[in-house]
């Protein structure tokens, strides 16, 4: 069995066609780049014929310097009403100079004669001519054979002659795709060794997630023979998605032995992933496996107690080697394990034995019944935990604060602005700042009032704000959860506020955010 797989990644192409998911040029280049850093073999750019972008993004892609990645032109077989010569799609796969393209064919002979109209011969001709002519203009011809799983149960003769038709054209790969994905594990196993004794061209995957088993199906057919996977990052795709190659990688490297980047490359998998995430413009998924937020983090007592003496106990393998890392969460559910993990992680000293470890178990399990919730506000629980241990130092004091939400006229924006007091030292300080509502319009004030003591405060920006209803059962009057994340340009952190009061709670959280970030100045301060 061949050890090395290819990983052919379709972010750009299959993954743009995901719901609420659209690149532009720029936004494929820049993944392109991170594909690249990865190590991927093959990137699909899209299709050249389908749209300018495409043709656009072909074109700029030859000045960016790759190292491991050939960028693949996509497109099918040439359409029946023209010679192979003739159509303009074959011919904008020829101008996009890729050293390799892909072509899709249709394998299902329900698809042939109901979706093109044609006859099976006309269908194994489309795919002939079509690999055959453009192996004159690349160095490789990868044949997608769309639909083969379902054609294969449907017609298994077929199926196999459109596979025959491009290994005799000299298609360098066949890709065996599960388009529908309604195919189980079991039967790309079946089909698999049914085919490899009939085909003598390398095979490759390319699984869709509709039934939840993309990354089993690509992981069984590398098990009886593929040797290319294609997929996507983070699983993106039409309907509900691709081959995950964030779990398929790990999968087959870590835990099966083959080898598909290197293992330095590994380790940017989380970081790239985030990346896609981001360029997408959505939230990344926390329990995604392997490259999630949640994806080591431990909450049950029981659960910590044991991975503070082996991580093994709870964790299938070493976040590190995918660029992960284990979190420990404190809740409502926390036991003393978990607060002495977690101090060790804030860098503070905590024996054991000491009635301060129950009293910050304590203190925790009371604000979460509150409603506080600290497994994403770490900044909060840090500060909570020097505040409970008398180690926290109060950077100011607040003397008042009042903010005003004015609404002159009904088809005019509501005004808000806010006014402030607060005590630095011995130093007074009043203020007033106006802002897009009333959170912030307070926050403008206090930083307005604090900036003149701390100019540090200048470079945190407010990155995220949430807001959560606790008790939905009062409505408007229901207590609230604020969420703010805040960040400068070396970190980002997390804080919270809960109050039957929104600016309350908002206040809460903003205080917290800018001590947090006081405190760490003061500590890089006491290093120096």
């Amino acid at each position: 069995m061949q050890k090395n797989i290819e990983i052919y990644d379709t972010t750009l192409r299959d993954g743009s066609q995901a719901e609420e998911i659209s690149f532009s040029v720029d936004d494929k280049l820049k993944i392109t780049e991170k594909l690249d850093e990865l190590g991927f073999h093959y990137i699909e750019g899209g299709w050249p014929g389908s749209n300018p972008k495409d043709a656009e993004y072909f074109k700029k892609v030859k000045k960016l310097k790759l190292n491991t990645a050939k960028v693949v032109a996509f497109g099918s077989t040439h359409r029946p009403k023209f010679k192979v010569e003739n159509d303009p799609n074959i011919r904008t796969l020829i101008l996009s100079e890729t050293e390799i393209i892909t072509i899709f064919g249709k394998s299902w002979d329900f698809h042939v004669t109901e979706a093109l109209r044609i006859t099976l011969e006309e269908n194994l001709d489309l795919i002939y001519n079509t690999i055959t002519y453009l192996k004159k203009y690349t160095d490789k011809v990868f044949f997608d054979a769309e639909h083969f799983f379902d054609g294969f149960k449907d017609n298994p003769d077929y199926a196999i002659k459109c596979l025959k038709s491009a290994e005799q054209a000299g298609a360098d790969c066949l890709v065996l795709c599960d388009t529908n994905g309604g195919t189980l594990p079991q039967e790309v196993e079946k089909i698999m060794k049914d085919i490899k004794n009939k085909i003598k061209s390398p095979l490759g995957i390319h699984a869709h997630n509709d039934s939840d088993c993309a990354v089993a199906n690509s992981i069984v057919a590398v098990l009886n023979g593929a040797v290319q996977v294609q997929g996507t990052m983070n699983g993106f795709g039409e309907r509900c998605g691709n081959a995950n190659l964030c779990s398929v990688i790990p999968n087959l490297q870590i835990k099966m032995g083959f080898e598909c980047i290197n293992n330095d490359q590994l380790k940017k998998l989380t970081d790239i992933s985030k990346f896609v995430y981001e360029i997408a413009n959505l939230t990344p998924f926390k329990r995604q496996p392997f490259v999630g937020e949640s994806a080591f983090a431990h909450k049950g007592g029981v659960h910590v107690s044991a991975i503070r003496k082996r991580p093994e106990t709870y964790e299938h393998i070493k976040p590190e080697l995918i660029g992960n890392r284990q979190r420990v969460l404190v809740s409502d559910l926390a036991g003393k394990s978990n607060i002495l993990k977690k101090a060790e992680e804030f860098g503070i000293s905590l024996d054991p034995n000491s009635p301060d470890v129950q009293a910050v178990v304590d203190a925790v399990k009371n604000l979460e019944n509150e409603g506080f919730q600290f497994e994403g506000a770490d900044a909060s629980l840090e500060l909570l935990f020097k505040k409970t241990l008398g180690l926290k130092r109060k950077f100011f004091d607040l003397i008042g604060f009042r903010v005003i939400d004015e609404k002159r006229k009904w088809d005019e924006p509501t005004l808000s602005e806010a006014t402030i007091m607060v005590k630095v030292g011995k130093n007074i300080e009043h203020t007033a700042a106006t802002g897009n509502g009333p959170v912030n319009a307070l926050d403008n004030a206090l930083r307005k009032a604090l900036e003149r003591f701390y100019p540090e405060l200048k470079r945190v920006k407010l990155k995220d704000y949430k807001v959560r209803v606790v008790n939905s059962g009062r409505g408007t009057a229901s207590k609230v959860r604020v969420l703010i994340e805040l960040g400068d340009d070396e970190k980002i952190w997390s804080t919270v506020g809960v109050s039957e009061n929104i600016i309350e709670a908002s206040w809460q959280a903003i205080v917290d955010g800018i001590e947090y970030k006081l405190y760490k100045e003061k500590l890089k301060r006491e290093e120096i």
